[in-house]
């Protein structure tokens, strides 16, 4: 098959999705009263159910149907949301919130300070790993009226309060689901938040539309009548979607990065890249430290030498990032600059693999490793592609090794690989998104997301523990920056770029990203300009 018939039949996969679009309801084309937002969902949620699962595209829709406490600024100050203040006791132990005494859940159930007791000290505590080692903290949770609830601290967790954020804390109905199998809940497929959306209708495979919530406790909002979000699981149709005005937003990498400065460059789209920063990815590679050669310092040197960060950022992602230095992206606290830097540098990479006594052999090649792909999409096919290559100027030989989503995440669970590629969130703060891929007490095999390099480091985790429990952020940082001057010199991964996702947005539209999570809001402030 020539490039020219792959192409063109792509073209037409594409222009055929994008016909289905008409299938919709008249609104989800034309605009009229508070308006309607068309957004793209890549790739279709499992569930709307966001105490079941928080991926991008589940948090997308549901951002819009359930909320938690806090909002975050882009400098991740705490702002109201389901709490309307809040005060913190002067040695950090004691955290008090006032509730906002409009709100109900969609089916007209006062939302009171039980729900929130309900959902840090039992349902969080069970569903969702991250908040359990956040609200672990706690010796007590509890209700003082209905409209206000105190945590009481066991012992200083410095982050607490970006703990509330909405993907790590959604309040949950206690009186649908207490008592309950959460997993199994009827609940589930009918989503029940307090958030300016409501579900209307999930036509799988299709689309998901979210109509006003007329009885929401922000006073005049929200101002759209609904957003339709737009499944479509082809590259070619989303941008093409995208470019004929049909939707009018995308996110993440929804488009392809070697799509987006062309769409950007049409009138009615705008390109932003803020409201991501309290996710801040850094695109990486995570080495398995049990296994040989990457048992070796020296291997893992070597390729951090080999592989040439500009052109990942470039070639890779189109300058939608720069080169990264280390674990904590510079985008979000206590980023150090002060580290190991892996300037670009065959020679002593060669150096390295030599004093290993990895020799050149036939064709040169020193020794083969494998690399598991990460399958979400054609960028990180890429990504492995540009791996492979560069480490062949080296001798090192790369089998790359593809999987399908459900597939590279037993593996990566399972320590079954040598190397992969991964971009996980941090957060905010070192301790929320850092500390868990780094920490002794987080190896666990059979747990996604967690110390899966096998790094080991008592100091490491002295460090984390001071970071994690001091006040003061001098001290904070002093501890962060030690740890990256360590773990810049260990190597358990080599960081690549730290990553810009893209919004593209039609100009019509305004309040759209208005903090740290960016379209991952609740959207009540969103509006046709």
């Amino acid at each position: 098959m020539t490039h020219m018939t792959m192409k063109r039949r792509t073209l037409m996969q594409g222009v055929s999705a994008v016909a289905m679009l008409g299938a919709l309801p008249a609104s989800a084309v034309a605009q009229s009263n508070g308006g309607t937002l068309n957004a793209i969902c890549f790739p279709e949620p499992a569930t709307l159910f966001i105490g079941l699962e928080q991926n991008t595209s589940t948090q997308l829709v549901c951002g819009k149907i359930y909320e938690s406490l806090l909002h975050y600024d882009f400098d991740f100050t705490p702002l109201p949301g389901l709490a309307e203040s809040w005060e913190v006791s002067d040695d950090g132990l004691t955290y008090t919130f006032n509730l906002v005494q409009n709100a109900t859940w969609h089916d007209g159930t006062p939302f009171t300070a039980d729900d929130v007791v309900f959902t840090c000290s039992e349902f969080l505590m069970e569903m969702h790993s991250r908040a359990r080692v956040i609200f672990g903290y706690c010796e007590t949770i509890e209700a003082l009226d209905d409209h206000t609830v105190r945590f009481q601290l066991r012992e200083r967790f410095a982050p607490f309060l970006m703990g509330f954020e909405f993907s790590t804390a959604p309040m949950i109905p206690a009186h649908l689901y207490r008592g309950t199998d959460y997993r199994t809940n009827p609940n589930n497929s009918t989503p029940i938040g307090t958030g300016p959306f409501k579900l209307a209708e999930w036509r799988r495979g299709s689309f998901i539309r979210v109509e006003r919530n007329d009885d929401y406790h922000g006073e005049g909002e929200p101002h759209l009548d609904e957003i339709i979000f737009h499944i479509l699981p082809d590259s070619a149709a989303r941008a093409v979607a995208l470019e004929q005005g049909q939707v009018q937003l995308s996110s993440f990498f929804d488009i392809e990065p070697f799509d987006i400065q062309r769409l950007a460059a049409l009138p009615h789209l705008e390109l932003e890249t803020r409201g991501y920063e309290f996710f801040a990815p850094i695109a990486r590679i995570e080495f398995n430290t049990r296994v040989a050669p990457f048992d070796d310092k020296r291997f893992r040197k070597a390729i951090n030498y080999a592989l040439n960060r500009e052109q990942f950022a470039d070639i890779i992602f189109f300058g939608l990032g720069t080169p990264a230095t280390g674990p904590i992206s510079n985008r979000t606290r206590f980023y150090e600059s002060d580290v190991t830097i892996y300037e670009h540098n065959l020679d002593r990479a060669r150096e390295l693999l030599d004093e290993m006594g990895l020799t050149p052999g036939s064709g040169g090649i020193r020794t083969t490793v494998n690399f598991l792909r990460l399958p979400w999409g054609e960028t990180w096919a890429r990504f492995a592609e540009m791996v492979q290559q560069q480490l062949a100027q080296i001798g090192i030989r790369v089998e790359i090794e593809p999987s399908d989503p459900a597939s590279w995440t037993s593996r990566y669970a399972d320590w079954d690989f040598q190397m992969t590629s991964n971009y996980p969130y941090q957060f905010g703060d070192p301790a929320l998104g850092v500390s868990r891929f780094f920490l002794s007490s987080n190896i666990r095999q059979g747990v996604a997301y967690t110390n899966g390099t096998g790094y080991e480091n008592p100091r490491v985790d002295e460090l984390f523990h001071i970071g994690a429990t001091a006040l003061a952020d001098e001290e904070r940082q002093e501890a962060y920056s030690e740890f990256q001057r360590i773990i810049t010199d260990d190597v358990p991964m080599a960081w690549l770029v730290e990553v810009d996702f893209p919004t593209l947005m039609d100009t019509r539209f305004t309040d759209v990203t208005v903090s740290a999570i960016g379209v991952s809001e609740t959207f009540r402030k969103a509006r046709l300009a």
